[in-house]
């Protein structure tokens, strides 16, 4: 019996003594985004934000099992906020873009057009930004999300028509798709701006809904909108900060130390990468966008472009103003964005700061 006695506390004392990870807690984590992994957004979270969270969380007793809900099979394009609001999923990367209206200090960057093309210097002083001005984080936490850190910004915008483009004037009655607040960059030319997103833009095209794009090229290409918008005018509207990684609030707060930790760890790494390969693919994208016939690809001259600047209302003004009566940061944002480009050595063709 003594014997017996023995080698059961033997059993249990080696079960005590396992390492934590073999007893590690297992968290469901839902990760969404309403764009299909043939974007670059999409692909790290796959590829770097999901292996640099569970890396952090190695022996810290906790695991989490992933389930990945992409390209509309638990939410659409604009639908990420809410599906993470609600408690659909745990954590998500919002296309910020989509939510003019209910992240409207989030989309400063659509309301300066022609600012700088380094995706990178953007996405760095809209991190600074979230951290300076206590109503960035706010305006996250209104709809009960987290703000993790980081997130994506896309590369300079470009014009893509189905006929050719040498100055504004030639866009005069076209119907041109934009995302979100860029629509607002066709004011004031002639065109005709009509919202759109990159699920639906190349059947748009083809069914002749529209007859120009305004399009970021490391999505333009794999989309292969160049074979039904084989015009390329390289506009310079500009890098734009394009979202973030959020988690739902409550959850949050109820995980633990180290997967919060985890989470945000993760978030920093998914920046880093997606900007080193987007800053990769943008000289592979323009080729593939130039097709059979390179020449079609042309760029805006820097007076056309000061023209095109000069012709838009008061875009910037307007959504500040807007901003500020809705009791937001608008004009601090505003002012704040533009000084930190100027900072950077940034030349812009319109002030978007002043009056």
């Amino acid at each position: 019996m003594k014997t017996k006695l023995n080698l059961a506390a033997g059993a249990i004392a080696a079960v005590l003594a396992l390492p934590m990870a073999a007893q590690a807690q297992t968290i469901n984590v839902t990760l969404v985004n309403g764009h299909p992994p043939i974007f670059l957004w999409v692909k790290h979270l796959t590829e770097t934000y999901i292996p640099t969270v569970n890396a952090a969380l190695q022996g810290s007793g906790y695991t989490i099992n992933w389930t990945e809900a992409y390209g509309g099979t638990l939410a659409a394009v604009g639908g990420e906020l809410e599906a993470i609001e609600d408690g659909l999923a745990e954590v998500g990367a919002v296309p910020t873009v989509f939510e003019p209206t209910s992240l409207p200090l989030q989309n400063v960057t659509y309301y300066t057009p022609f600012g700088p093309s380094d995706p990178n210097l953007v996405m760095q002083v809209m991190d600074d930004l979230h951290g300076s001005i206590p109503g960035m984080i706010s305006s996250w936490e209104k709809y009960g999300l987290e703000y993790l850190g980081g997130g994506f910004a896309l590369d300079n915008y470009v014009l893509m028509t189905n006929f050719p483009v040498t100055s504004m004037d030639d866009l005069k009655g076209h119907r041109i798709a934009a995302p979100g607040a860029a629509v607002n960059w066709l004011e004031g030319t002639g065109a005709v701006g009509v919202a759109g997103n990159l699920t639906t833009y190349y059947n748009d095209m083809q069914t002749g809904v529209f007859d120009g794009l305004i399009v970021f090229p490391t999505a333009a290409a794999p989309a292969k909108l160049q074979e039904v918008a084989p015009y390329v005018t390289v506009t310079d509207f500009g890098a734009q900060y394009a979202g973030s990684l959020v988690a739902n609030k409550a959850w949050f707060d109820a995980q633990p130390a180290a997967v919060q930790d985890a989470l945000r760890k993760g978030a920093a790494a998914y920046t880093t990468a997606y900007l080193a390969e987007q800053s990769q693919r943008v000289a592979a994208a323009m080729t593939a966008l130039g097709g059979t016939d390179p020449s079609k690809v042309t760029k805006l001259s820097d007076a056309e472009k000061a023209r095109w600047a000069a012709a838009l209302p008061d875009v910037a003004g307007a959504w500040a103003k807007d901003a500020d009566g809705q009791g937001l940061a608008g004009t601090e944002v505003l002012t704040a964005y533009v000084a930190a480009l100027k900072a950077a050595g940034v030349t812009l063709p319109r002030d978007w700061s002043q009056r």
